[in-house]
């Protein structure tokens, strides 16, 4: 389950990651935000059109860090639908954004 595990898996031990990148995941919005809180940044990609799992599932994690005043990154792909890591993996952005992220 890759985007509900990099959220979970982020949740369990913040601490060994620098940052991280679900892609169409989702998960129990208040642990998560409370856990992870502004300790791993984070850029969170969906796609719009997402018949397996809902864009609302990115949504809730989306607006919980951003009620509790973290900065987080939110990439929608209007025309994409469960398929998203497709173009997420084919931005070099990700990955500049990735290693610019360091454990302290």
């Amino acid at each position: 389950m890759g985007g509900f595990g990099t959220w979970d898996l982020a949740s369990y031990s913040p601490e060994r990651f620098a940052a991280i990148a679900p892609i169409c995941g989702g998960g129990d919005a208040t642990k998560t935000v409370y856990t992870i809180g502004n300790k791993v940044p984070a850029w969170v990609f969906h796609g719009a059109k997402d018949s397996v799992v809902p864009l609302v599932r990115s949504t809730e994690l989306v607006d919980g860090f951003k009620k509790r005043g973290v900065d987080i990154k939110f990439t929608i792909y209007p025309e994409a639908g469960h398929d998203s890591w497709s173009k997420t993996y084919e931005n070099p952005e990700l990955y500049q954004w990735l290693l610019s992220h360091s454990i302290e």
